[in-house]
């Protein structure tokens, strides 16, 4: 990588990777998919001497974006999502809150659409829909970083379940071979549960592919 620090937080009942992308020069930071414990979150944006620039979302579910308005309301920043990701969010069965934690349902400030080309902290981030996981599933690509930002699209050896509201095999497919096929082997992929991998690394041994 050449102008980014990533770490990670891994919160909440079902073990989601919050990721925390800092601008070295800057100190500009995104915070990724802010599972359910703000006060964590803080501590390590601190800890780091962050300065938060917006809160990025991979899709609606209830583990990935619990954490959101708290960080918003504290940073005075924007919520990012994918457009069709609206249903998912504002619905606690769909979202899953309802039946695992408790309803909770999130308003959004901006809405992305594929391969729209986001500024922020100093990152030309790429948008990627990867639907499957949810009809909204996105995954943010930052070129220049190496980086792919998967959610709950590609797993390291797996990929997210497609048997929640809104989810789809056949799409989920689709998005891997979007992934897979387009993007350099190189890339190093962060995703929503469990350890980092690469994409070639995955064309060579993911079962699903």
């Amino acid at each position: 990588m050449k102008n980014a620090m990533i770490e990670r937080l891994v919160l909440g009942m079902v073990s989601t990777n919050t990721w925390l992308i800092q601008n070295k020069e800057t100190k500009e930071m995104l915070i990724i998919d802010p599972a359910d414990n703000a006060d964590a979150i803080v501590r390590q944006v601190e800890k780091m001497g962050g300065v938060p620039k917006a809160v990025l979302l991979t899709h609606g579910h209830f583990d990935h974006m619990m954490a959101a308005d708290d960080l918003r309301d504290k940073y005075d920043i924007s919520i990012y999502a994918f457009a069709d990701e609206k249903m998912v969010l504002s619905s606690p069965r769909i979202n899953l809150s309802g039946s695992w934690a408790y309803p909770y349902t999130l308003d959004v400030d901006c809405l992305v659409r594929d391969n729209d080309s986001l500024q922020l902290a100093g990152f030309d981030i790429q948008v990627l829909h990867t639907p499957g996981h949810t009809l909204g599933c996105c995954c943010y690509y930052i070129k220049e970083e190496g980086v792919l930002i998967s959610g709950d699209t590609l797993f390291a050896g797996s990929i997210g379940r497609t048997d929640f509201p809104t989810s789809n095999m056949s799409h989920m497919r689709a998005s891997l071979r979007r992934l897979l096929q387009n993007l350099p082997g190189e890339t190093v992929v962060y995703p929503g549960h469990g350890e980092t991998t690469t994409i070639a690394y995955e064309k060579r041994t993911n079962p699903f592919v």
